[in-house]
């Protein structure tokens, strides 16, 4: 991979990172940040799981990397936008303070390169039980380290038997009733928001299911996360957004140290 250029976009947007989080797949996404660059880059909330690093400390040396890797793009030149999520939400109050180039905000617009107008948020604002049953909401939050764990058996299961990586609690969400209708709603309040804020459309997080759809006259993005997907949203010089699946060509290696052996096939099958 040596002399490999990075591919360069207009905009990048990065969700659902969860650094603190046992499940955050760190290296995937410094790999990821090693060959894209993006002149405007936001992180759109849930960077920093701060639910978890208050239950325990988890801070492996790969997810320094992450930030440090940030602060990296952010002094080359690059615009960064920290959008506070609710697992972040101790960001909130440090909005339009910049900390290394990277400023701190609720929600931004994004404008694009042929002209379009887009309302960045995390979008936990509109999930009603994170706002009116707080509980239930952190019950929730260890249901879901239950899925992953799942996940990490499921996971290591297809390793031993050759298998390609596949996420169990992606496609939970994606065939149990109440999670589509969960989905369905939440990108039709998204979509509404969008319109209320006289906006072409809207980018959010939050629900770790990335999307690129239309609701009339208005575009829903959603970049997914780095627990389950490795997906970023990516918009091309000539304004068309894009969703990159980063996870789709190496295997989940959680327990075993990063190989950097396929980035070749991995760089080949997304270009």
């Amino acid at each position: 991979m040596s002399g490999q250029e990075p591919r360069t976009f207009r905009s990048m947007f990065i969700s659902d990172v969860h650094l603190g989080s046992k499940a955050a797949k760190a290296e995937f996404l410094i790999d990821f940040l090693r060959y894209h660059d993006a002149d405007i880059i936001y992180l759109v909330g849930d960077i920093v799981d701060g639910w978890r690093l208050r239950r325990s400390w988890h801070w492996p040396q790969s997810h320094n990397d992450v930030v440090q890797k940030l602060l990296r793009k952010a002094r080359k030149g690059a615009t960064i936008t920290y959008i506070a999520g609710n697992h972040d939400e101790f960001a909130r109050q440090f909005q339009g303070v910049h900390f290394g180039g990277i400023v701190v905000a609720d929600r931004a617009i994004h404008e694009t390169a042929d002209g379009k107008r887009l309302l960045v948020i995390h979008g936990d604002q509109f999930d009603t039980v994170v706002h009116n049953a707080r509980w239930l909401a952190y019950l929730g939050d260890h249901a879901y380290d239950a899925a992953m764990l799942v996940n990490r058996v499921v996971t290591r299961l297809r390793q031993l038997l050759g298998l390609p990586y596949w996420s169990f609690s992606s496609w939970a969400k994606a065939n149990v009733k109440k999670a589509v209708n969960f989905i369905g709603s939440f990108q039709t309040m998204l979509a509404e928001e969008a319109r209320r804020s006289h906006v072409d459309g809207i980018i959010c997080g939050h629900i770790h299911h990335a999307a690129i759809e239309s609701f009339g006259d208005v575009q829903y993005i959603n970049t997914g996360d780095w627990v389950e997907s490795c997906t970023a949203v990516v918009e091309h010089f000539d304004g068309r957004m894009e969703i990159l699946t980063w996870a789709q060509v190496l295997p989940e290696a959680p327990d075993e140290p990063f190989i950097p052996l396929l980035l070749e096939d991995r760089v080949g099958q997304a270009a």
